[in-house]
């Protein structure tokens, strides 16, 4: 009995060890890699930015297939889905892409093939470049003699002056925004989170800057009964919801409006500011469809001339306005210029923010030979005027004439209602899915305007954004959808989707 007893305490003993082994086998190969997705940065893992989602994969996984030669209801994919224009067959402007040329290879200069103008202004950018090579880092804030330009148009477009010092080039828009956003967040004094007023439907930039930088976004609703006009009441509402959460220190305005292409008034942008002077908030002015104007009744106001004109009882009112080359007539979306211009800021403050300019080096160069290209162009007289121009009215006035084509459509349509869209790039249908359809989608887990919009790529080949990833009042469903595709594809399309709606609407109602 003893020598049974102790070979199973033997065996015992073994059998333990081998499980320890194992366990701490098991322990090491979880633990060899430092960075795991259960340890990383918990900020990057809230992040979501719905217009390159999970749409766009199965978007480029449908165009795959079509390439392959699998049949489909449709021969190509409508790339809706982003406000990415010459990827859906918009041309360069020849003076902008000519200035690049020149300034990326100089020989050229001597070319008599490029106009006069062209090369005029590619040696000014280049004289401010290290070495005349844009291959050279340059200031943090940007190349200077395109600053000074910038500064100019800014005088020029508002009536107010503007100094080129509180100018800076960014690598798109999008960089510049979280630069603001960046140095904006700063703990309350006991610790309370920063919190920003962010637009719904906005763009998803901010959604995902805001869980990045751990900035606590608080919602205020545009009024889509009244063309997504902004009311002071709803602002104070917002900003009286949170301020016992976290520090409300500043407030986003998206002008024109993305994705709802709205244009705000004069005397609507004049109340914002008034609305921040007595809360005390930093206005981000996201002005990046400043050229893209369609309503005949409305027009481009600039936060930054309005807030002039209120005179100096708001000379505190601090704000940050934003441009890009990437939308207006441009469209020059992968080389990533944009610039900001802020105002009112303490010059310590703006050292600060020159600091965080230079831990970056500095911009993309070639997007800012582009920004130079925007603000300074051909001038009546120029070699390049009368080309230039006719190319950017082509541009601005197909994108005014399809505005004004899915407006018309979508609200012929029978459970779609789409407000006018009076300015930037985009459209943001309101749709009726029944309530059968927004079960069925929730029981897959997915937003009823998601699977919506799924539906609608597999069957029409039409990629747009769930109005989800925007944000939207409690049970309403929309898609945003961009006006850059060429008309003729745009108007087939429309058809499509019009048969698509209504089939939809008979199969789940």
């Amino acid at each position: 009995m003893l020598a049974l007893r102790a070979q199973a305490a033997t065996r015992f003993k073994a059998i333990s060890s081998c499980l320890t082994y194992l366990r701490a086998a098991t322990h090491r190969n979880v633990s060899s890699k430092v960075l795991t997705v259960a340890n990383m940065n918990p900020n990057v893992k809230r992040m979501e930015y719905a217009v390159r989602g999970p749409i766009v994969q199965k978007a480029v996984k449908i165009q795959d297939d079509l390439n392959s030669g699998k049949e489909m209801p449709f021969t190509e994919v409508v790339r809706a889905n982003i406000g990415d224009c010459h990827a859906t067959g918009q041309q360069p402007l020849t003076f902008i892409r000519q200035v690049l040329a020149l300034c990326t290879y100089p020989e050229l200069l001597d070319d008599p093939r490029f106009p006069e103008d062209t090369k005029a202004k590619a040696k000014r950018i280049l004289s401010g470049c290290g070495g005349n090579s844009m291959g050279a880092y340059t200031e943090s804030g940007g190349i200077r003699v395109i600053r000074q330009d910038i500064a100019e148009y800014i005088s020029e477009r508002d009536g107010y002056n503007s100094n080129w010092e509180n100018v800076s080039l960014s690598t798109g828009a999008s960089e510049a925004i979280k630069s603001i956003l960046q140095i904006l967040n700063s703990p309350g004094p006991n610790g309370e989170s920063t919190g920003v007023m962010v637009p719904i439907p906005q763009y998803p930039l901010y959604s995902a800057t805001m869980a990045e930088y751990n900035i606590q976004q608080i919602d205020y609703f545009l009024d889509e009964a009244n063309q997504w006009s902004l009311s002071t009441e709803e602002l104070q509402r917002s900003y009286d919801s949170a301020k016992d959460k976290c520090v409300p220190r500043a407030i986003v305005i998206i002008n024109p409006g993305n994705p709802t292409g709205q244009v705000l008034s004069k005397q609507n942008i004049a109340d914002i500011i008034k609305f921040a002077h007595k809360e005390k908030l930093f206005i981000l002015a996201d002005e990046v469809y400043q050229h893209n104007i369609w309503a005949e009744d409305r027009e481009f106001h600039s936060f930054k001339k309005v807030l002039c004109e209120l005179g100096s009882e708001y000379s505190d009112v601090q704000l940050a306005s934003f441009m890009t080359v990437s939308k207006g007539y441009m469209g020059e979306c992968g080389l990533r210029g944009g610039y900001v211009e802020v105002v009112n800021l303490d010059d310590d403050v703006m050292a600060m923010l020159n600091k965080l300019n230079s831990a970056k080096l500095c911009s993309n160069t070639h997007g800012q030979a582009t920004m130079d290209c925007v603000v300074k162009p051909p001038q009546p007289g120029d070699p390049s005027y009368e080309l230039f121009t006719k190319e950017k009215d082509a541009v601005l006035a197909s994108l005014r004439s399809k505005a004004k084509l899915v407006t018309k459509t979508f609200n012929s349509i029978e459970g779609v209602r789409c407000n006018e869209v009076q300015g930037a790039m985009y459209c943001f249908p309101n749709i009726d899915i029944p309530q059968r359809a927004a079960e069925h989608a929730k029981s897959k887990g997915m937003a009823p305007d998601a699977f919506y919009c799924f539906e609608l790529l597999e069957k029409t080949g039409l990629c747009v954004v769930p109005g989800s990833g925007f944000g939207q009042r409690e049970g309403t469903h929309h898609f945003r959808c961009t006006l850059l595709p060429p008309e003729e594809q745009f108007r087939a399309v429309m058809k499509r989707f019009e048969v698509f709606h209504k089939n939809f609407l008979a199969e789940w109602s």
